[in-house]
């Protein structure tokens, strides 16, 4: 039995760059492929957590990816996510290759913001602020700078040492960039004159008031796929042009969006469009600001994951 190649996380980046991951979606937008007809996430309850399966089939391939979420895994030294993908043959579903799921999912999240904001975003935004320290908001960091040109990172965390440390892999990059605990009264000011924002964090309640978010500012949340958790509250969503990568999943998945349409504060027609709309230019913006909620899907993976094989071979 022949052994499948495996993509770690240094191949992953060596093989699609973030700027090559933004391009590959948006070219799999414009070919046809529908977000809205992903298969949806599924979730399995453990004895000792969670097991997450997103399949997705497109073109000449089929992949699937399966996380485990195990909170008692930190107190063990392990990482409470861990995760594998496995790329397969769309005609005979063959398996072609394994991938590092959380490497995959770290390239694709900032990659499909990244698109939206060269989609929704002023042409000259220059100020981001990043709510978290973790993986999400380096990747966002990066992510963001091929699609505008980002000059200053105001970092926002719980941790003050880690976001001093992401405050300082930005400066390492040239940009100037300052770290800020959630919190701080800087925060306000921050957001205030931002012109990204990117909310990277397993927050369950809004993380700053959306008053303070500017007419024109984009903002983007990846941090939560749960109906009940969010990290925007209400008054941001309504003001917004809203945004999400399919409605369905939206609607199912998305507290950011589902939270506002309970409270009765929005309803589904909020939504603005989803990624292949925006991508084909039938979103209008309003003045205020403009949202992008992500929820992470299939069909991401499978793009990002086909590429880094073909490169490969």
């Amino acid at each position: 039995m022949s052994t499948l190649p495996y993509l770690d996380g240094a191949a992953l980046e060596r093989l699609v760059p973030v700027g090559r991951a933004v391009g590959l979606l948006e070219e799999a937008l414009r070919a046809g492929l529908d977000p809205e007809l992903t298969p949806p996430r599924t979730g399995v309850d453990l004895p000792a957590g969670q097991l997450l399966l997103m399949p997705a089939a497109a073109g000449r391939y089929a992949g699937v990816k399966a996380v485990s979420v195990a909170p008692g895994n930190p107190g063990r030294g392990l990482p409470r996510i861990q995760g594998t993908y496995l790329l397969l043959d769309g005609e005979t579903l063959a398996p072609l290759a394994a991938l590092d799921g959380i490497a995959l999912t770290s390239l694709r999240t900032p990659a499909v913001s990244a698109l939206a904001v060269a989609h929704l975003a002023e042409p000259d935004a220059r100020r981001l602020v990043v709510f978290g320290s973790g993986p999400q908001a380096w990747g966002h960091v990066l992510a963001l700078r091929e699609v505008r040109p980002v000059e200053h990172v105001t970092v926002v965390g719980r941790d003050s040492a880690r976001a001093e440390a992401l405050a300082a892999r930005c400066r390492d990059l040239g940009l100037t960039a300052e770290a800020l605990t959630a919190g701080e009264p800087g925060t306000a000011a921050a957001i205030r004159a931002a012109d990204l924002v990117a909310c990277c964090t397993t927050a369950r309640e809004p993380l700053f008031p959306g008053k303070l978010a500017r007419d024109g500012v984009t903002v983007v949340a990846v941090g939560s796929h749960e109906p009940g958790a969010r990290e925007l509250d209400g008054d941001l969503v309504a003001r917004a042009t809203l945004v999400v990568e399919a409605r369905a999943a939206a609607l199912d998945e998305a507290g950011d969006v589902i939270i506002p349409i309970r409270h009765g504060t929005i309803t589904s027609g909020h939504l603005a469009g989803n990624l292949a709309e925006l991508i084909a230019g039938r979103v209008v913006t309003d003045p205020g600001p403009r949202v992008f909620k992500s929820t992470g899907m299939a069909w991401e993976d499978l793009v990002v994951a086909a590429a880094a094989y073909e490169a490969w071979m």
